[in-house]
């Protein structure tokens, strides 16, 4: 029913910025929450930040809170993740997900997930 795909991720160096992209398809992609996770080499997946489906509440996990921005463009079904003042604790898969609900939203109850981009960080 929804479909999700990333994009804009890179090899940066810190300090470094980045705008990751998900692109949505379906007809009820609008009415979803949105979420990104994030999967480092070795390390379990983390929550990194999520968006309601009106685009008027936000959270973000504790590494990323007042570095990363969540925002949403429903008219163009994307999401996007703005990435400002990378670190190389920052390197790893970022995946973009779908969930019903933001206040259960969890590896465990997302509905859709996109294959996942790669940031790397270089000191």
């Amino acid at each position: 029913q929804v479909q999700l795909v990333e994009s804009g991720g890179g090899l940066v160096q810190t300090g470094a910025s980045l705008r990751l992209s998900c692109a949505a398809s379906g007809r009820a992609a609008s009415r979803y929450a949105m979420g990104w996770f994030r999967q480092a080499p070795g390390k379990e997946r983390e929550f990194v930040a999520a968006i309601n489906w009106g685009g008027g509440v936000t959270y973000y996990g504790g590494t990323v809170k007042g570095r990363f921005t969540i925002s949403r463009d429903n008219a163009k079904n994307t999401v996007y993740l703005q990435m400002n003042s990378l670190k190389p604790e920052d390197t790893a898969v970022y995946y973009c997900a779908a969930d019903q609900r933001i206040a259960t939203m969890t590896l465990n109850t997302c509905d859709y997930w996109g294959p996942g981009t790669q940031v790397t960080v270089s000191s």
